[in-house]
């Protein structure tokens, strides 16, 4: 029984270390500006689990949001491009934003 229950011991810590790996985190590219005035454009990327689109774009948006933020301005999504859509794989997102003044 003890055996048994050390052999369950090691397969959920496995488990949980392996969890935690497919959980990453999100990476993101610099802004650049695009061919279209005051029109900029950011990527980001995530890996692992079913949540990894949630993380790119959440990513991609909060540095669209910073660099607006950075110039006393607001971003403005115009148009989003996801890919990756299968557990296990990358799955990006890319934005090309405006920044607006405040009101």
């Amino acid at each position: 029984m003890l055996n048994k229950l050390r052999d369950w011991s090691r397969v959920a810590i496995a488990a949980l270390a392996t969890g935690g790996a497919l959980a990453g985190c999100a990476s993101s590219t610099h802004v650049v500006a695009t061919d279209k005035p005051g029109t900029y454009t950011v990527a980001a990327s995530a890996t692992g689990g079913r949540m990894a689109w949630a993380r790119a774009h959440g990513e991609a948006l909060n540095e669209a949001r910073e660099y607006c933020e950075r110039r006393g301005m607001q971003s403005s999504i115009n148009v989003e491009t996801v890919s990756g859509v299968e557990m296990l794989t990358t799955h990006g997102s890319s934005v090309n934003f405006e920044c607006h003044p405040k009101f």
